[in-house]
């Protein structure tokens, strides 16, 4: 009974890396829809590339600094109970690996290839992990601080804040250090469009986002006897509100339309364990709205050029789950309870704190060692030509 307990948790965890190894193709689609044609094929290389080099540094350096757990053992030490660590590794990876897929879709179009591959190195291998580490696997002290202090951890079932706030601040000091597309904005403040390239695309890297969201959520029990049937839907409930009330506020944009239920999914990470459903259809409804909001105030207000409004998306909305679990997880509206809203404010500001300084970090040293962008003549060719030397679109064919 041991050996298919364990079996059954190293199947069940494995089912949710995969899943959330698909999501990937999502973050893919969504800024190949997103971008204009001549940027196509780099939206597609950069989440592969990116995946990899997330791969091999949480392998090497980040898993180790966020669980004290390394690989640098026998294979038949590393294969006890089914592998279940392996596999684990997997799971927490593809989660690690979002942060630069976040990235990704904030910087597109204009970005340098290798220094963005060095930029997750870095990320992925040092600065998630930290965070990962204080949050997850209690380091450092802080969630006993909290709990000895405000009567509760800082919760995070499922990362909001871990993942999602940490990559979308982390993408803001990227995005801030680039500069926006050039032709963007004129000198005399007035906004030039760049419409999306493909709605169909767009919405199917939403599809795919959305479906690998439950394995998402759900299999961050990380075991059987843990699965909760009010994560998953919780998760539907948040996808809904968000769904619904972005298309309300975003007046049936359709970018708007499919970038609201990965806001509410984005928020309810946080708490879906502890929240009522209807409390979950609420704050997916107040992260669709917030998203809406921040995406046009950014770009057009504040000449933030934010691709694909990845820090309202990702660093707002995941910055409002972690609030929201301490206000929605409360026995008085419906929740589990166990929830303190101060240490939900704690946490999710300090996962803020650690976001800003390391991305700023990070990309300010680029920028002035290798340079963060392309050059003017490349950025008007387009990331495909200028670095891949192909387009997702050949307007040429040869006829032999």
């Amino acid at each position: 009974m041991e050996k298919l307990q364990t079996s059954g948790d190293v199947l069940f965890i494995l089912i949710g890396a995969i899943l959330i190894l698909a999501m990937h193709a999502g973050f893919a689609f969504l800024e190949l829809g997103t971008v204009r044609k001549k940027n196509q094929v780099n939206a597609l290389v950069k989440i592969l590339t990116d995946f990899a080099v997330s791969a091999v540094a949480y392998f090497f350096i980040g898993y180790s600094i966020a669980y004290g757990v390394n690989f640098f053992a026998g294979a038949e030490q590393l294969a006890q109970k089914s592998g279940y660590e392996m596999v684990k590794f997997f799971f927490l990876l593809t989660f690690a690996a979002a942060i630069p897929a976040i990235i990704s879709g904030g910087i597109a179009e204009r970005a340098k290839f290798h220094p963005q591959s060095i930029a997750t190195f870095v990320l992925v291998g040092f600065v998630y992990p930290f965070f990962e580490g204080m949050i997850w696997n209690r380091n450092l002290g802080l969630q006993d601080w909290l709990k000895t202090t405000f009567g509760a951890d800082f919760h995070d079932f499922a990362g909001s804040v871990v993942v999602h706030a940490v990559g979308g601040w982390i993408a803001l000091t990227a995005i801030v250090l680039l500069g926006a597309r050039r032709g963007r904005y004129t000198k005399d403040g007035m906004m030039a469009a760049h419409p999306p390239s493909s709605i169909p695309f767009l919405a199917l890297g939403a599809w795919i986002l959305i479906v690998g969201w439950f394995g998402f959520n759900v299999m961050s029990a990380q075991k059987l006897e843990s699965i909760s049937g009010l994560v998953a839907i919780n998760s539907l409930m948040a996808m809904v509100g968000g769904t619904l009330v972005a298309t309300w506020v975003g007046k049936n944009d359709p970018g708007f339309i499919h970038n609201g239920p990965l806001a509410g999914l984005v928020a309810v990470c946080a708490g879906s364990d502890l929240m009522h459903p209807i409390g979950a259809l609420v704050v997916g409804g107040i992260a669709g709205a917030l998203f809406v909001w921040m995406f046009t105030t950014t770009q057009n207000r504040w000449k933030i050029d934010d691709v694909l409004g990845v820090w309202p998306l990702h660093g707002l909305c995941g910055t409002w789950g972690g609030i929201a679990a301490g206000i929605f997880g409360m026995k008085q509206l419906g929740g589990m309870g166990g929830v303190s809203l101060a240490s939900q404010l704690i946490g999710t500001g300090l996962g803020i704190i650690v976001a800003l300084a390391g991305g700023y970090i990070v990309y300010a040293t680029l920028k002035l060692t290798t340079g963060l962008r392309l050059d003017p003549e490349e950025e008007y060719e387009g990331a495909d030509l200028s670095i891949h030397k192909i387009t997702a679109t050949p307007e040429r064919e040869s006829n032999w």
